[in-house]
């Protein structure tokens, strides 16, 4: 599990599938297929293309918060949030192998974290991002780095990143950058993530 280049896909993005294979080309760790607008059904041949695609390049495919979307894909994992399914019956669900990974927000979502249930929890919103509407009040690097210190497993930071962000992110002692818009709305995706993994490289 690589979490320095982790990225989420924007909600109802159209050539989905190239804009992954350009992130990934770019340098990519990570992909989190996130989508509120299609149906299981109509995520679930999506998801197994994007599985076939993914594991011949090493990357994993992560699904947020649509478990039957998970197990019908054979996807490497389930990201879930606060107000999603709770931690423990995801695990249950997806078995000891798989990936789960849990959205915090704050220091009592880690402390009511059951120990050996989740690999790794995405830590924000960093900053304020249009991609996610709903979010909670944005918590800062200077917040970031609080949860990171507090997480019992790696952390990766979202909300509102891009370039220029590497070293602060980093600094705060996060294992990587989630990003949405900086490569998903990128006129060219690919280099937009190279230029993404090139400054994690150097922070």
């Amino acid at each position: 599990m690589n979490l320095s280049l982790y990225f989420v896909t924007p909600d109802g993005a159209e050539g989905l599938e190239q804009l992954v294979a350009a992130a990934v080309r770019g340098g990519a760790t990570l992909v989190q297929l996130r989508d509120k607008q299609r149906s299981d059904a109509e995520l679930i041949p999506l998801a197994r293309r994007l599985v076939a695609a993914l594991d011949a390049q090493g990357v994993p495919l992560i699904v947020n918060d649509r478990i039957e979307v998970v197990l019908a894909s054979g996807a490497a994992g389930l990201h879930v949030g606060q107000g999603d399914l709770g931690v423990a019956e995801a695990r249950r669900r997806i078995g000891p192998d798989r990936l789960l990974g849990l959205s915090v927000e704050a220091p009592e979502h880690l402390e009511a974290l059951p120990l050996g249930i989740v690999d790794y929890v995405g830590a924000g919103p960093v900053r304020a991002t249009a991609s996610k509407p709903d979010h909670a009040p944005p918590i800062g690097f200077e917040g970031l780095a609080r949860l990171v210190a507090a997480a019992p497993v790696p952390a990766v930071a979202i909300g509102g990143l891009g370039a220029g962000d590497a070293h602060a992110v980093k600094a705060a002692g996060a294992a990587g950058m989630a990003i949405v818009s900086a490569i998903g709305a990128a006129a060219d995706p690919e280099a937009a993530a190279r230029a993404l993994a090139l400054e994690w490289g150097r922070a």
